[in-house]
C-alpha cells in the first residue's frame, strides 16, 4: 500500500486534543484559521503522497554519491526538492515580509511529520534550511538577513548546521575550528566538521553553512564559541554568486540508513565567513536552530513510525497464514492485532506530544507568556526523545508483523528502521534529552510540570462521569508523576542523571494517558477502543518506570567498569 498522509489524524488532534484554536486566536496567527489550516494540510498531504513518497525507495537503493568533489543526489530527489520549494514549504514559518508563509510552528510540525513519513532522507534537507532561517531571523545582521533569507526561503539556496568535530561530539565546547579576522568584517574559518547533513547537493544554487568556530580571544569551552555564515559560493553585492569559497566535502559517510541524505565530512581551509550574532555568542544563536531541530527530529521519528505502521497494516490485511477466522489474514491473530494496536496507540501519543509542544512554542512567541515558554521548554526534550524512540520501536515491530519477509529488503519494512535509527542520536542523544529534562527543565522546582499535571488531573476529573475507570487511571498516573517529580527535585544532579531516561519515558506515558482520554471523549468508538487499550495495557508501564526512578544512582554507580568487562 502506498504511503497516505494522515491528514484526518492531524485535524482531529489539532481540534480536539491540543486545542490549536488558542494559537489562531492570537493576533500573531489570526490568519491561520481552521479553514486555512485545513487547506494547508490537504495540499501538503497531496505533495507528500504524490511527489515525495515515490522517492523513498529510490533514495535507499541509489544513495547520494561524491563525484569529483560534488555530491550527486539520488534519482528524483532534485525534482522532489523542487516541488517542495515551489510550494513554499521551506518558508512555512518564515516571515511573510521575507517571502514566507508566516504560519505557526504547530502547522509546520504537522507538515514535517507527513514529509518524514513520505521520504525521511529528502525531508532532512528542508528541515535544516528551516532551522537556519529561524536562527538568521533571530540573530543575524540586517545585511546577512537581506542576502540570505529570501534565497533560503525560496529554496534557491539550502542551509546546513556545522557543530560536530572528530574530537567534539556532544561536548561542543571542545571544538577546535578557528576564526581569524580578515580586517574587512569577514573572518577566515579553518577546521574540520563531521556528520554534516546535506552538506552539498546538485539542485540548489548555493549551500549556506552555519559554522561554530572560536575567535582568537575566545575562552575555552562553549562561552568562547562564535557562529559564522560560510557559503559555498560567496554572494556579490548585487546578490549574484561570486567565487567559490575555500571549503570542500572531504567524504560521505557510509551509513546504516538514510542513504539518500548525504552526510559529509567538511573541510574549511581559510574559508570566508561572516559573524552571526555577537562575538562569543555562538551557542545562543545555534540553540535557536537546535531547539527548532529537536522538535523537528522528534517529528521525523513520528513520520517514520507512520510509514512503518502503514506498511505493516497493509501486509497484515493481505497476508494469509494459519487457521484463523474472519478474513483468514494475519490481522485476525491476537498477537498481530496487539502489535498493530500498540504501534497505532504510541504514534498517537508521540504525535500529540509534538503538536502540543508546537502549540506551546507558538503561544510563547505570540503572547510572550513565560508560562507558555516554560511549557514549550518542558515538552521539547520529551517530544524529541519519545518521538524518535517511538519511531524505532514501531519500525522494529513493523518488521515483526511482516515476519520473515520483514527481514527481506524488497518489502521495504527494514528501511524504516534503518532510516529512523539515527534520530535517537543526532540533535542531542535521547539520553541527553532526558538529562536536560531532569536538570535544566526542573530548575523551577517542577513548577511547569506541576501546572501541566493540574490540567491533566482536572481533565480526568471531568471525564469521570462518562468514563470513570479510564479517567481514574489517568488521574492516578498523574498523581504518581507528581510524587515522582517531588522526589526527583530533592535529589542532586548525579541521582537525577542516573534515572533520567526512565523518568522521561514515564512522563510520556502519563501524557499519553491524558491525550488518549481526551480523544476518547471527543472521538468515535474507534478512538474510545484505542484509548481503552492504551490506558489499560500501556499506561501501567509508568509504575515500573517510576520505581526505577526512585532507586536513584547508588546501585547503578556501584557497578564498576571491571564488573562490565567482557
Amino acid at each position: 500500500m502506498p504511503y497516505r498522509s494522515p491528514v484526518a489524524d492531524f485535524r482531529f488532534i489539532l481540534e480536539n486534543v491540543v486545542d490549536y484554536s488558542k494559537v489562531s486566536e492570537t493576533e500573531a496567527f489570526a490568519e491561520a484559521t481552521k479553514d486555512t489550516v485545513d487547506a494547508i494540510l490537504d495540499e501538503a498531504g497531496k505533495l507528500c503522497d504524490n511527489e515525495i513518497a515515490p522517492l523513498n525507495r529510490s533514495g535507499d537503493l541509489y544513495p547520494a554519491k561524491l563525484e569529483n568533489g560534488n555530491v550527486r543526489t539520488s534519482p528524483g530527489f532534485a525534482q522532489g526538492y523542487q516541488a517542495i520549494a515551489e510550494g513554499g514549504w521551506i518558508g512555512i514559518c518564515a516571515s511573510e515580509e521575507e517571502g514566507g508563509m508566516g504560519l505557526p510552528l504547530t502547522i509546520a510540525t504537522a507538515v514535517n511529520d507527513m514529509m518524514s513519513g513520505a521520504c525521511l532522507a529528502l525531508q532532512l534537507n528542508p528541515l535544516m534550511s528551516q532551522g537556519q532561517i529561524e536562527a538568521i531571523e533571530a540573530h543575524a545582521s540586517e545585511e546577512i538577513k537581506a542576502t540570505y533569507l529570501p534565497k533560503l526561503i525560496s529554496g534557491e539556496w539550502t542551509g546546513t548546521m556545522n557543530l560536530t568535530e572528530p574530537q567534539a561530539g556532544s561536548d561542543v565546547g571542545a571544538l577546535s575550528t578557528k576564526a581569524e579576522p580578515n580586517g574587512d568584517g569577514s573572518f577566515a574559518i579553518t577546521g574540520q566538521k563531521i556528520y554534516i547533513t546535506w552538506a552539498d547537493n546538485d539542485f540548489a544554487e548555493n549551500i549556506c553553512h552555519l559554522v561554530l568556530a572560536r575567535l582568537p580571544d575566545g575562552v575555552p569551552g562553549t562561552k568562547g564559541i562564535s557562529l559564522f555564515m560560510v557559503p559555498k559560493f560567496i554572494p556579490n553585492e548585487d546578490g549574484t554568486l561570486g567565487e567559490r569559497n575555500s571549503l570542500r566535502v572531504v567524504s560521505l559517510e557510509h551509513k546504516l540508513g538514510l542513504h539518500g541524505s548525504p552526510t559529509a565530512v567538511m573541510s574549511y581551509e581559510g574559508a570566508t565567513g561572516w559573524l552571526v550574532g555577537p562575538e562569543h555568542g555562538g551557542m545562543a544563536a545555534m540553540f535557536t536552530m537546535m531547539n527548532n531541530a529537536r522538535l523537528g527530529v522528534g517529528t521525523q521519528g513520528i513520520g517514520a513510525a507512520e510509514g512503518a505502521y502503514q506498511a505493516a497494516y497493509a501486509y497484515a490485511m493481505e497476508r494469509k497464514q494459519g487457521r484463523v477466522g474472519g478474513t483468514g489474514t494475519i490481522i485476525e491473530h491476537a498477537d498481530v492485532r496487539r502489535m498493530l494496536a500498540t504501534m497505532k496507540a504510541d504514534i498517537f501519543v508521540a504525535r500529540s506530544i509534538a503538536l502540543a509542544c508546537g502549540v506551546a512554542i507558538d503561544m510563547g512567541n505570540a503572547t510572550g507568556s513565560d508560562k507558555w515558554k516554560a511549557r514549550a521548554a518542558l515538552l521539547t526534550p520529551i517530544a524529541k526523545a519519545f518521538g524518535t524512540d517511538t519511531g524505532i520501536e514501531v519500525a522494529t515491530t513493523g518488521i515483526q508483523v511482516h515476519g520473515g519477509m520483514g527481514f527481506i529488503e524488497e518489502t521495504g519494512a527494514a528501511q524504516y528502521l534503518r532510516d529512523v535509527r539515527v534520530t535517537a542520536i543526532y540533535e542531542g542523544t535521547n539520553g541527553i534529552q532526558a538529562m536536560d529534562l531532569v536538570a535544566r527543565k526542573m530548575m523551577d522546582g517542577g513548577e511547569a510540570a506541576f501546572r501541566l499535571l493540574d490540567e491533566i488531573e482536572a481533565g480526568a476529573d471531568k471525564a469521570k462521569t462518562e468514563m470513570p475507570e479510564l479517567a481514574e487511571a489517568v488521574w492516578q498516573s498523574a498523581e504518581d508523576l507528581r510524587e515522582t517529580i517531588e522526589w526527583l527535585v530533592a535529589q542532586d544532579v548525579t541521582e537525577r542523571f542516573a534515572v533520567a531516561v526512565p523518568f522521561l519515558k514515564g512522563f510520556a506515558r502519563v501524557l499519553g494517558g491524558h491525550y488518549h482520554l481526551t480523544a476518547a471523549l471527543a472521538g468515535d468508538d474507534a478512538r474510545k477502543r484505542l484509548a481503552s487499550f492504551y490506558i489499560n495495557r500501556m499506561l501501567p508501564e509508568h509504575v515500573g518506570l517510576f520505581a526505577h526512578v526512585r532507586e536513584g544512582a547508588s546501585d547503578l554507580m556501584a557497578i564498576t567498569p571491571d564488573d562490565l568487562a567482557v
